[in-house]
């Protein structure tokens, strides 16, 4: 990449977009900044993301809402993006059984007025957040990317999946170069307090009892917020010359562990007894997930992946 490049990150203020954009800042590179400070999760922990990336002067923040996309599109035509990485959506697989209408307005809406903005300027790589979630109750593993994903089992993962087939539409009629990132469980500082990592520290410490779902035997392949960067940093410069410059790429580690490991982890190092309450499998929750990181690995090269410990 170049210094003449402008990169927008929507989703700047969080976790994923958070961690992304202070690595490119670092770089002296170019980035503007999308998000809307929504409520889903604390909303002080994302000014406080956001209050650091300011400190750059090569960052510029937008208040927006990727939902208007008169605005989108005005902000597009006047900055004019040589790249994209849209990070922007409302997460959780959970709260999408609550509240379905947020994920169809914002996943599939919203991205779909960003993807159409990135065309009208044709820029030179539309890289977007999918989820490990599109490949539903798999049994086969490694989960590789030529696996069909027909069937999610939440919507949040309908509205990931919607995502990666709008894309594909989009890089074979306007032959916009567009690349998909299916992340695994990725966990790292300054991550959502809704995700397992912070929910079990907090009450291991202040000796709560923890909620494990499917009696803590689910096993997920843990990715750490750094080698996620990497891999976006790697992709974003690939140039595609196929016919349909579409692809789409596992980001895990590739080393899966169950939950109960992850607990005893964090148990150590608190040095403090888990209270534990088993409970059930959840409705539209997956037993395993377990990338097949080759495809992502011929770009990372050695690259060694940080184990949870």
């Amino acid at each position: 990449m170049v210094n003449k490049d402008i990169i927008l990150v929507t989703g700047c203020a969080g976790f994923i977009g958070y961690h992304l954009c202070k690595n490119l800042l670092k770089k002296n590179l170019m980035v503007i900044g999308f998000d809307n400070l929504n409520d889903y999760y604390d909303v002080n922990l994302k000014k406080n993301r956001l209050k650091i990336l300011k400190n750059y002067k090569n960052f510029k923040f937008f208040n927006l809402d990727i939902r208007e996309e008169s605005k989108v599109s005005n902000n597009f035509k006047e900055y004019k993006y040589t790249h994209i990485i849209h990070l922007a959506a409302q997460a959780g697989v959970r709260d999408s059984e609550k509240k379905p209408y947020d994920y169809q307005s914002n996943n599939v809406i919203g991205f779909y007025n960003v993807l159409y903005a990135s065309k009208n300027i044709k820029v030179k790589n539309f890289v977007f957040a999918s989820s490990s979630s599109v490949y539903g109750s798999k049994k086969n593993f490694p989960l590789n990317e030529n696996m069909a994903v027909d069937k999610p089992l939440s919507f949040y993962a309908a509205s990931k999946k919607n995502n990666e087939n709008t894309a594909f539409s989009f890089s074979n009629i306007y032959k916009i170069q567009c690349t998909g990132l299916r992340f695994f469980t990725v966990y790292g500082p300054y991550g959502r307090p809704d995700m397992a990592l912070y929910k079990f520290v907090e009450n291991i410490y202040k000796g709560k009892k923890i909620s494990l779902h499917n009696y803590g035997k689910h096993v997920r392949d843990w990715t750490y917020i750094d080698d996620v960067v990497r891999c976006i940093r790697k992709v974003l410069v690939i140039k595609d010359q196929s016919e349909i410059p579409y692809n789409v790429y596992n980001i895990g580690s590739g080393k899966p562990e169950t939950l109960n490991k992850f607990i005893k982890i964090i148990s150590k190092i608190l040095n403090k007894k888990p209270r534990i309450m088993n409970l059930p499998l959840q409705k539209g929750d997956v037993y395993k997930t377990h990338a097949d990181i080759s495809k992502i690995r011929q770009y990372i090269k050695s690259h060694s992946f940080t184990s949870i410990d």
